[in-house]
């Protein structure tokens, strides 16, 4: 992998906001469906990534849609922001998909061609970018952040799962590299015939998630006093998300701990559904910064079934923040859990298995405290630096590659 420090370009970037000190750098246009405020594991990874490019003295234009309320173009913090129209995504409340503007990004990319382009989703928009970067012979990377073709029987739509399956293989397979963030989605990817697959993984921010975060306070406004368990789960309110397991793993803890509180924390298509399902639990709708990170940590164990990640920094975020976590064993937490080490792990959609974990927990409840303690040093190492050094490696490996 190519440092970083020698692999500046020789001709200003096309995209200077007039903030950066560099007399030359590189250029990358980040192209994605989402992007903060919206809430997700993917705008989240994406501004981390874009920052530490940043920081790095690159000069980063973001490509995606309009969000509401917004203008057709804006600067914030060094950070130029290339807005196209978009359409809301159905079930998704909140969330749009950007339009095929393939002839618009060709002619922005004539007039001022990046480096690179980096689609980030496979959306329209993705795909209208990949055709404008092919035609204009602008090296292309690719990030595979969500299982979208294992979403298609959650959505009663299952018969699209082979054409949504090649689809994405075919344009991840048009890229330099296609980044993901473990090696067993690496592995899973190849044995579906996609090349070019290298491992970009995940950070936490184990400052904001933290067990100092834990407030008592927070706890008494669930009804929880000092000595009660509190289950929580993190993450999108939407059906691949296996919440009636979150549900059901809940009454077997709350068979033995009859005090015990479960609370929610994010958004979705499901989350009036969810409410009306369960009105004796708590929902706190979608959190975000410190805020955040206080209710991971008054919390004290993580539940989290979901079979559909690719990598979960949820998961990561909970083990920083103390939790107890519940999880299957791939991705994020078979990556950094050991079982009964740092947390419990259930083989990959067994079920059972996790309601056992959960039954586990529910009748030895001190070990809730002891995983909880041992879950946060796991992470010391896991600093978005290191990932964004490995991001502007492959970025400049592609870039002299072409």
């Amino acid at each position: 992998m190519t440092n970083a420090s020698q692999a500046r370009s020789s001709n200003a970037s096309p995209y200077d906001v007039g903030l950066l000190t560099k007399q030359s750098t590189l250029s990358m246009c980040l192209v994605s469906e989402t992007w903060l405020p919206e809430i997700n594991g993917v705008a989240m990874t994406l501004s981390n990534l874009a920052n530490g490019l940043l920081k790095r003295g690159w000069q980063v234009t973001v490509v995606r849609p309009r969000q509401r309320m917004e203008s057709s173009q804006l600067t914030i913090a060094r950070l130029s922001h290339f807005l196209i129209p978009g359409l809301p995504i159905p079930g998704y409340a909140g969330l749009r998909f950007g339009l095929p503007v393939t002839s618009r990004l060709i002619d922005a990319w004539k007039a001022q061609r990046p480096d690179v382009v980096h689609v980030a989703t496979e959306g329209p928009l993705g795909w209208a970018a990949m055709k404008a970067a092919d035609t204009l012979g602008i090296p292309v990377t690719t990030t595979f952040h969500t299982n979208f073709n294992h979403y298609c029987g959650h959505y009663r739509i299952g018969w699209l799962q082979g054409l949504v399956t090649r689809y994405l293989r075919v344009l991840h397979n048009r890229a330099k590299y296609t980044m993901v963030p473990s090696e067993t989605s690496k592995n899973v990817l190849q044995d579906e015939g996609y090349h070019n697959v290298e491992v970009l993984g995940r950070g936490v921010d184990i400052e904001l998630f933290h067990p100092s975060r834990r407030d008592e306070t927070l706890r008494s406004t669930w009804g929880a006093s000092p000595n009660d368990i509190v289950a929580i789960y993190v993450g999108r309110m939407a059906a691949e998300k296996s919440l009636t397991v979150v549900a059901d793993a809940f009454k077997i803890l709350q068979r033995v701990h009859p005090n015990a509180k479960m609370i929610w924390v994010g958004h979705g298509p499901e989350y009036n559904k969810m409410r009306q399902l369960y009105p004796q639990h708590f929902f706190a709708g979608a959190k975000t910064g410190v805020d955040l990170a206080a209710h991971y940590a008054s919390a004290d164990m993580f539940i989290f079934p979901s079979l559909t990640e690719t990598y979960g920094n949820v998961v990561t975020e909970a083990m920083a923040s103390g939790l107890a976590v519940v999880a299957y064993d791939y991705a994020a937490a078979s990556a950094h859990i050991k079982h009964q080490k740092n947390g419990l792990l259930a083989p990959f959609n067994d079920a059972d298995a996790f309601m056992k974990n959960i039954a586990y927990l529910a009748n030895n409840p001190a070990q809730i405290r002891t995983l909880g303690l041992a879950a946060h040093p796991t992470l010391a190492n896991q600093s978005w630096e290191a990932v964004c050094d490995d991001f502007e490696g492959f970025l400049q490996s592609a870039i002299k590659s072409d």
